[in-house]
């Protein structure tokens, strides 16, 4: 099959806007619970504060209005840079309701990725979280261009009793009609331009993706129907936000759930996470693949030192084995696990997985899985053990997500169906593409590049994959990463990279060998598997000194070995070198979504990638 389509299930008038999901969601039952705050200061044990919907709805408006009173008109565009909070929120309706367009700044952008985005997208208010981050744009737009654009407001979410904050902001908006606000409000269609989401950009400098009103609209509308099991509509649906709210995924799932009347709460970091789990509760979790790993290495680990690491192992072939009986039997394939699978998934159930799910709060069945592939192995044992991942894809320029799996509908390994009017085909070289409603409006200020972005209507993804006979989509590599060694074999990296991360102690992999004699791989360890392997074996190895022991580096050969079973000889990992320090985010390896950049890392390593071809 080359083309997979599934059915639009909800329209939208071409004179709505998203803001209008919000009002529905008002109208149908203002004392709803929409959002739930940690209070300051938040201590566990402490209940979280909720925000009716009319509540919500009122902050809102009175933040509209002060961005009004402010010079904001309909179509300027409104930058915020901070992290993951409940206010993020409300300022990005609130920027809505102002008839704006939301520019979203990743917390850990450096000054000159600041700079790019507020000059290329022509902003006209900028709302920063907290001081830091105040002096940091007062210093960009000191010396930008943006100062012969006209004057840039500058307003801060926290108030440290001197900057101005948004509380003055909404006070200032107090002259400001009601009549005034909704024609404002009301100025967007389906059509126009909600927020301008700039690429995260593993190459290149980022490009601003214009995302419509009906794109977060649309995709919220037909994604609740579609994922009922998740997003009933009247049930006591909750979820913990903790991926950064400047990616897409992260906005694109909060309208769905405002769509949905699920509650939401923010967590601003992954730290945070595992302690408010618990304390919130959710009924599911959107995810990206590294807490998964990190999960089940820390759960492995743990049961090891307690000498129940026996015990553990087998818990984890019977979930793994458990899964893939029903992955077979929706494949056609076998009629599921058996009695004596059955019973043994029933009795670990009892004794480990049920604690392993406390780890996520204990009411936990569904998890989302985006922004990057996850392994097969983390996939089958959390589907085992009673957390069924639902794995999908999607890019900034489909709003995120244009495929999923459902719980009714599930093969591991795919990345799911099409999404409700969505189109998915594969171009004769494997290229992915995709036509439907997630698909953006186009780069802002490129014209060229949008051009070369789009074939008969279709976005050209940049990413490989294949469909089976009914329509699940699964990712087999990027094009550009496509590694052509110098024997002419055609290698891609993502399999391997990923078998290699199955391992506890390796966090990063990437896999070399354009133009070379053979693939090689450069691995970073992971900071707490190297402190448990150092304890366990009575040494002290930091990462930079990982070569020195034999033993560690067996340990790491293993791991290339086991990657290697799952490809050809002239496919296979020869040589690999450990890096000193892990990737990061804030030293320009990771995407703020946690991928790789591959040219980056290549490039600040060269050296040592020419001493594992020397000779």
């Amino acid at each position: 099959m080359n083309e997979a389509s599934t059915e639009l299930l909800v329209d939208l008038p071409a004179e709505s806007n998203v803001t209008d999901l919000l009002l529905e969601r008002v109208a149908a039952d203002p004392a709803a619970v929409l959002y739930e705050r940690k209070p300051a200061g938040h201590q566990p044990g402490v209940p979280w504060q909720p925000v009716r919907a009319d509540e919500f709805l009122s902050q809102v408006r009175a933040l509209a209005k002060g961005l009004i009173a402010s010079g904001i008109t309909p179509g300027d565009r409104v930058a915020v840079m901070s992290g993951t909070r409940y206010e993020w929120t409300v300022l990005d309706f609130a920027i809505w309701f102002a008839g704006a367009v939301t520019v979203p700044i990743y917390e850990t952008s450096s000054a000159r990725q600041v700079e790019w985005v507020l000059v290329d997208s022509g902003a006209r208010l900028v709302v920063v979280e907290d001081l830091a981050k105040l002096e940091l744009v007062r210093a960009v737009l000191a010396g930008s261009a943006l100062l012969g654009q006209g004057p840039v407001s500058l307003w801060c979410i926290d108030d440290d009793g001197d900057s101005p904050h948004l509380g003055a902001l909404a006070a200032v908006g107090q002259g400001v009609g009601d009549a005034e606000l909704e024609a404002q409000r009301s100025a967007s269609g389906l059509g126009s331009v909600a927020s301008m989401v700039y690429t995260s950009g593993t190459t290149g400098s980022p490009k601003g993706c214009q995302i419509t009103h009906g794109n977060f609209a649309l995709v919220a509308k037909n994604t609740v129907p579609f994922l009922p099991e998740l997003l009933a509509t009247g049930a006591a649906t909750r979820t913990l936000m903790f991926l950064p709210l400047a990616h897409v995924l992260a906005r694109a799932v909060q309208v769905v759930c405002l769509s949905a009347g699920t509650t939401l709460g923010h967590t601003s970091s992954v730290k945070e996470l595992l302690g408010d789990l618990g304390g919130f509760q959710p009924s599911f979790l959107l995810c990206v693949p590294r807490i998964y790993e990190k999960v089940l290495e820390g759960a492995e680990l743990k049961a090891q030192e307690s000498g129940r690491g026996r015990i553990f192992g087998f818990a984890v072939d019977t979930a793994i084995r458990y899964s893939k009986a029903l992955d077979q039997h929706t494949r056609g394939q076998g009629n599921g696990p058996g009695l004596l699978l059955r019973g043994q998934q029933w009795l670990f159930d009892k004794l480990v997985y049920a604690k392993l799910r406390e780890a996520f709060g204990g009411k936990v069945h569904y998890t989302v899985s985006g922004a990057s592939a996850l392994g097969l192995r983390q996939a089958h044992f959390f589907r085992g053990a009673g957390i069924m991942v639902l794995e999908g894809y999607g890019l900034t320029e489909t709003t995120a997500p244009c495929t999923a799996n459902t719980p009714e509908h599930t093969r591991v390994g795919t990345v799911g169906i099409p999404l409700p009017g969505t189109t998915i085909r594969i171009a004769p070289d494997g290229e992915v593409l995709v036509k439907g409603i997630g698909v953006f409006a186009g780069y802002h200020a490129n014209e060229a590049a949008t051009a070369e972005a789009f074939v008969d209507g279709f976005f050209r993804t940049g990413d490989l994959g294949r469909l089976d006979d009914d329509g699940y989509l699964t990712i087999t590599g990027r094009k550009k990463d496509l590694i052509v060694t110098a024997g002419g074999k055609n290698v891609y990296p993502a399999p391997l990279e990923e078998a290699l991360r199955e391992s506890g102690l390796i966090s990063q992999a990437v896999v070399i060998g354009e133009g070379r004699p053979f693939v090689a791989a450069l691995l970073t360890l992971d900071e707490e598997a190297l402190a448990r392997w150092n304890t366990q074996h009575g040494s002290a190895l930091s990462a930079a000194q990982a070569a020195d022991s034999a033993e560690l580096m067996a340990e790491l050969q293993g791991a290339v070995d086991r990657a290697n079973q799952g490809v050809s000889r002239a496919e296979s990992i020869r040589k690999f070198a450990v890096l000193a320090t892990d990737f990061a985010v804030e030293s320009g390896e990771l995407t703020p979504s946690l991928k790789v950049k591959r040219a980056t890392v290549i490039s600040a390593n060269d050296e040592l990638i020419d001493s594992l071809y020397a000779g």
